[in-house]
């Protein structure tokens, strides 16, 4: 009975959870806005990745969600990463896992946030920010949809929107 009730609470849970980052969330009026919540109505069905543009606390993270939460991948991980809060040196290792014994620490084998958000999406926020090197790796992922953890000779295919 209490793991029904768990389940049936996080059911209820969820649900609110997704109410709060729906498109109905975002607040405005404007003309701008209101042609804001038509894209993300039209683009939110389609499994095409979407690059979001605006100013440093404009509210693209909240699009991303709405975008996300209003799409068929809402059941699925969004995962929202700050590429320039994550030192360069780290940022591969986050985005693409690694190996154990690739580098110094990597004690274990590790997922990288593509595969923990397969099916669902990535959020990359400051991504032009972001080094040649990465952004080349990361043209990959969107071209060929597969990941190579660090130290690994292993490609891994990932369905992620980005």
């Amino acid at each position: 009975m209490e793991k029904v009730s768990l389940k049936r609470e996080n059911r209820v849970l969820r649900k609110e959870l997704n109410k709060s980052f729906s498109l109905e969330s975002i607040i405005g009026k404007s003309p701008a806005m209101l042609a804001v919540f038509e894209l993300v109505r039209l683009i939110s069905p389609a499994l095409a990745n979407i690059l979001i543009t605006g100013e440093s606390g404009s509210g693209k993270e909240l699009v991303a969600r709405a975008i996300h939460n209003s799409g068929s991948r809402k059941s699925k991980p969004f995962i929202p990463v700050n590429v320039t809060a994550i030192p360069e040196q780290l940022l591969e290792s986050e985005l693409f896992g690694h190996v154990k014994g690739s580098f110094t620490g990597a004690v274990a084998n590790r997922k990288g946030l593509f595969e923990e958000a397969d099916e669902g999406t990535l959020f990359l926020d400051e991504i032009g920010d972001l080094s040649l090197t990465l952004q080349a790796k990361l043209l990959r992922v969107l071209q060929d949809k597969q990941v190579r953890a660090v130290g690994d000779s292993q490609l891994r295919q990932v369905d992620v929107r980005i």
